[in-house]
């Protein structure tokens, strides 16, 4: 755990706890009593504050409205039975948001300003964290640069913060995906690796033509030939085949999911065996008519671990088997939710108790 961090507190008068709805919570849509705001001026990180949840005001000529350096995180914080808060490998987002800060041109965040402010954001709005499964708190740390200056050079001055929103389920229903032959959601030497706004917003137009086709998300391909998966929206993929987890190698192209290295790990421990490698949409396509292929899932914070019921291309879907409790998705999932929520021990180490 990190020391405790000088902060400046100003607390809510009256909480909006009783806006919650513990049995109906939509992603994304309500947020927490407080915010964290830490500001970078001039190479200079100062006294963060912990504020009452509201809007912010900038400068029309704020930078990052004009050139995208914006960057961020997505995290889970959970209850057990004792109704201790529990977050999930925060050092690992901590690590991967600086990475993303380097290649953005941003300033690097202090681990006491993202972990410790983590921390102390969770002990104050402790008391939204929702129970029941497929219930968490999501959190989302991010940064953004904050000169007032059109120029096209990196901002000198950026503003970290962390709010967080109850979270339920992400996919009521398994989706659908199409593989995407035409659009590119990252090319090597690109930012494809950063959790950065640009990746995302450039992914949205491919994935509106997608919806309006009936589907859900799209599954991304390499960018130069569209012939090996990548990602898939907000997740990394992974493919159950010959009774392998199968997932593509991380590179400048892919996120290095944090989910993903989770199932990787897991899988291992229960004796699955694991490739890491380039796997081809021909492959898989073959391998779903031949019955070699039984599951593709997707895995990332938000969707945890989230079965595709099909795979569109090239003008045909190609239906997966319905996922059981033997399914390889299945297992990791309910696995990798009781260490979350302290349902089992711990022995991997990625678990933090913030009221330690």
């Amino acid at each position: 755990m990190t020391e405790t961090l000088n902060l400046d507190v100003t607390l809510v008068a009256e909480s909006r706890i009783h806006q919650l709805d513990p049995n109906n919570i939509a992603f994304g849509t309500i947020f927490t009593d407080h915010m964290l705001v830490a500001d970078c001026i001039n190479g200079e990180w100062q006294t963060p504050k912990i504020l009452p949840y509201g809007d912010i005001s900038y400068n029309p000529a704020l930078a990052t409205l004009h050139y995208g350096q914006s960057i961020f995180e997505g995290m889970k914080a959970f209850k057990n039975d004792k109704d201790e808060v529990l977050m999930f490998r925060p050092l690992e987002n901590f690590k991967r948001f600086n990475i993303s800060a380097e290649r953005m041109c941003m300033a690097q965040v202090p681990e006491e300003i993202f972990i410790g402010g983590l921390e102390e954001l969770l002990r104050i709005d402790a008391a939204w964290v929702p129970k029941g499964e497929d219930n968490s708190l999501y959190l989302r740390p991010f940064m953004f640069a904050s000169d007032v200056y059109l120029g096209v050079r990196p901002s000198q001055n950026y503003r970290f913060m962390i709010i967080m929103s109850p979270a339920g389920k992400y996919y009521s229903t398994p989706p659908k995906v199409k593989v995407e032959t035409e659009f590119i959601r990252a090319a090597p030497g690109g930012v494809g690796y950063a959790k950065c706004a640009g990746n995302y917003a450039a992914s949205l137009y491919p994935a509106k033509l997608a919806q309006e086709q009936g589907y859900t998300q799209l599954l991304w391909t390499d960018a130069l030939e569209h012939k090996y998966f990548e990602e898939s929206g907000t997740m990394n993929v992974m493919f159950v085949k010959d009774g392998k987890l199968v997932t593509p190698n991380t590179s400048t192209t892919i996120l290095k999911g944090i989910t993903r290295d989770t199932l990787i790990q897991l899988a291992k421990s229960m004796g699955i065996e694991v490739e890491e490698r380039r796997v081809s949409v021909e492959e898989i396509i073959a391998g779903i008519q031949s019955g070699s292929v039984t599951e593709v899932f997707g895995a990332g914070t938000a969707v945890v671990v989230s079965p595709f019921a099909a795979i569109g291309f090239e003008g045909s879907d190609y239906v997966l088997p319905t996922i059981t409790d033997e399914s390889y998705s299945t297992r990791l999932k309910n696995a990798l939710n009781d260490i979350r929520t302290g349902k089992v021990a711990d022995t991997f180490g990625w678990v933090w108790n913030i009221h330690a």
